[in-house]
């Protein structure tokens, strides 16, 4: 028995994805404070048919090199509805996985660690020209500050 995709499906992303498309390009990720918490480079990306945005990330983090990939969107098991949640999976380059909701609220983008409203996340705010990406990473025990600047569209 196959299961034949439904031709009612929605082509391109949806609107709440579509609005997270201001991430992509490429994009230099440096702690502002100057304490050195993160500094390198991701970049994001549609992945054909636009259902999914891709990261690809390059960085060092707390003195650890951080390399991965990160796939972001809404989970649709075959036969189901769609999650209302924009989730993501992250691989890294040791082969562990964290997971991500995305919510984009005005200027306002928040990545909640493993579920909404997690006590880990990232908020930050993009400036007029969406070039820049200003927040803070926070969980208990800890978090730092992290500003992303657009270096290619």
């Amino acid at each position: 028995m196959t299961t034949e995709p439904s031709t009612d499906q929605v082509t391109g992303p949806p609107d709440d994805l579509r609005r997270l498309g201001r991430l992509i390009g490429t994009w230099h990720v440096t702690d502002p404070s100057g304490s050195g918490a993160v500094e390198g480079r991701v970049s994001y990306e549609w992945l054909d048919g636009q259902a999914f945005l891709m990261q690809r990330v390059d960085l060092l983090h707390g003195g650890q090199q951080a390399r991965g990939i990160e796939v972001i969107g809404h989970t649709w098991p075959l036969g189901a509805e769609a999650d209302p949640d924009i989730t993501s999976r992250y691989y890294d380059h040791d082969g562990h996985t964290l997971d991500y909701v995305y919510e984009l609220d005005g200027d306002t983008l928040t990545i909640w660690g493993g579920e909404k409203g997690s006590a880990a996340y990232f908020r930050g705010t993009f400036d007029a020209s969406g070039d820049r990406l200003t927040g803070r990473w926070v969980w208990p025990g800890g978090g730092y500050d992290s500003s992303m600047t657009r270096t290619r569209s």
